[in-house]
This record gives structure tokens, sequence and C-alpha cells, in this order.
């Protein structure tokens, strides 16, 4: 606390000093006093505005979680259902075989640095696939030992393979896919824009996108200044969210930006306009809260000048 007044932050009390103790000094003021880059630094006056900041970002994150699971469960689900139909089983073998590019899968005049990095990918995906399914056996996962263990099996189904991969390794799988495989799921999920989507990548480069938030929540990593972006939306990504949505750009560079996309998807899933508009109340409600507690210089820094604007073409989308 000392070390924080010679710094210029008021700071006093007993409900200060437990605010920091639980929040932690690293974790809570060295992690948050600064927006994206630790060459911008936040002017905070006050532990208050860094106490308030933390509790923003944590309350964002609670926001934000069950709505991003539910994404990745139904891609999961759509996906799995349209391989399976190529596929015509539920062998991980068939997949490879009938709906995974690999050298082979392209006419026979395509350049061979495409072949090669394709079949490249497969076995990637082959190895990663092999080396979930060894892990989850050795933690003795009942998802997978129940078909290793059992004479009636003969192998662990692509279904239950699903279950265990993470939101990351589901976007590289998807990212391996056939062209047809690909506007499948595209189609499933209600991604029909062809023009824009002419290599139908959406499906996986919005997993891509959803994944880095995903994983910072549930690494309680900061979000709030989306430092945890690591993926520079595609002309087409951006397009596609311009033209569905109404916005003037589009570029991940804040929180703003990740709400868009989490609700596109929700609507896209059938979910209904009450849940996603409550969802988006939600996030505005926060965000006036935390404006409120901080001083007119932290706002300036944190909360996009547009954001209110990009909400209303949000809710007008919805």
């Amino acid at each position: 606390m000392k070390h924080l007044r010679k710094s210029g932050i008021s700071i006093s009390g007993g409900k200060q000093k437990r605010q920091l103790m639980n929040t932690g000094y690293f974790h809570g003021y060295k992690g948050y006093r600064f927006f994206k880059n630790r060459s911008t630094r936040i002017p905070f006056c006050s532990y208050e505005e860094i106490n308030a900041t933390i509790l923003y970002d944590t309350k964002l994150k609670s926001l934000f979680y069950d709505k991003i699971m539910f994404i990745e469960t139904a891609v999961k689900n759509y996906a799995l259902e349209s391989i399976m139909e190529i596929d015509q089983s539920e062998s991980i073998q068939d997949m490879f075989d009938k709906a995974v590019c690999g050298y082979n899968s392209f006419p026979a005049n395509t350049d061979v640095k495409i072949k090669k990095k394709a079949q490249t990918n497969k076995l990637n995906l082959q190895s990663t696939i092999q080396n979930y399914l060894a892990r989850a056996y050795k933690e003795d996962n009942v998802k997978i030992t129940h078909f290793y263990n059992n004479l009636g099996y003969s192998g662990v189904p692509l279904w239950a393979l699903f279950e265990i991969m993470t939101m990351g390794d589901i976007g590289f799988l998807l990212s391996t896919l056939t062209y047809d495989a690909r506007n499948k799921i595209s189609n499933r999920i209600g991604m029909t824009n062809t023009a824009i989507d002419t290599n139908r990548e959406l499906v996986y480069k919005y997993m891509y996108t959803l994944k880095d938030l995903r994983n910072a929540i549930a690494h309680n990593s900061v979000i709030f200044d989306t430092r945890f972006r690591k993926i520079d939306p595609t002309p087409a990504m951006k397009r596609n969210l311009i033209n569905e949505v109404g916005l003037p750009y589009v570029n991940f560079k804040t929180i703003g930006d990740y709400l868009i996309l989490t609700c596109y998807y929700l609507k896209l899933l059938k979910v209904s306009k009450t849940e996603i508009k409550s969802f988006v109340r939600e996030f505005e409600r926060l965000t006036r809260e935390y404006t409120n507690s901080v001083n007119p210089q932290v706002v300036a820094m944190v909360i996009h000048p547009d954001l209110s604007s990009r909400i209303a073409a949000l809710n007008a989308y919805l």
C-alpha cells in the first residue's frame, strides 16, 4: 500500500487492504494497471478505480462464459452431424478417408505446395487426435476407456472424440476438412453467404477468434482490453460481420467486437431474441456501472468512444 501511494495511487484503510490482498498485488494491480500493453498505463488516481476495473473484468468473464460454452458445444454438434453424414459412419478413420483434405484431395494440376500443406495438416491432425486419446486413456477418462476396455467395441467413435477435444483443436479439425464438409457445416449453422465466404473458412476462423476469449476466461486472464487477441481477422471475417450487423468496421481490438461476434453466433443458432438482448443489456449495464466508478481519463482509454453506436447497430440487427 505504501508503494502504491508513492506511485500516486490513493489507497488506505482495512477494506482496501483486504481488496488488495484478495486480488493480489501482482495479479491485480500489476495485471490491470495497463491497457493492452505495458507501455499504455491506465491513468488511475485511486485503488478504488483499480478494484472497479478488476470487478468489471471479472463480471465480463462471467457474462461471456456460458454463451461461449454454448456456442462451442453447438458448433461441435453441427460439425459432428455433418461429418458423420458424409462418412455414413462414426469411425474416426472414415473421417480421415472421406472428410479430411490430403495430398490426393485436389485436382492433379494443383500446386504441389498446396497439396503438401494439406497432407501435413492431415498428419498433424492424426497426431493430435492420437495424443488426445492416449492422454484421456491414461487419465482414466470413462468417455474413452469404455471403448478400449470393452470387447464389444473396435475403437473410439467420432462422437466420443469430439467430447474430449478443446475448442481450439476443433477449430483446427474444421480447417482440415474438405470444402464440401465445411460447406455442409456452414450451411447447417446458417453461414450461407458464399459470395463473401468463398472458401467456407468462416466456420473455423470465427471459432479460433472465440477460442482466444474462451481460453482467457478459463485461465482467469484479463479480457476487458482484449490483450488475449492472437488472430488478425481476415477480410472475409470483417466483411461478413460488417454486412450482417450493419457496422462501419470490425477489427476485434475491443471487447465490443467479441460481444457482436457472440451475438451473431447466438442468432444463427436460433437462440431467442429475448435472451440475446438480455445478454447485450447486461453488458451495457456492467459497462455503465464501470464508467460511473472511474475518472473520465480512464473511461476515455478503456471504453471505446463508438461502443454505444455499435451496440445500437447490434440491437437493430437482432
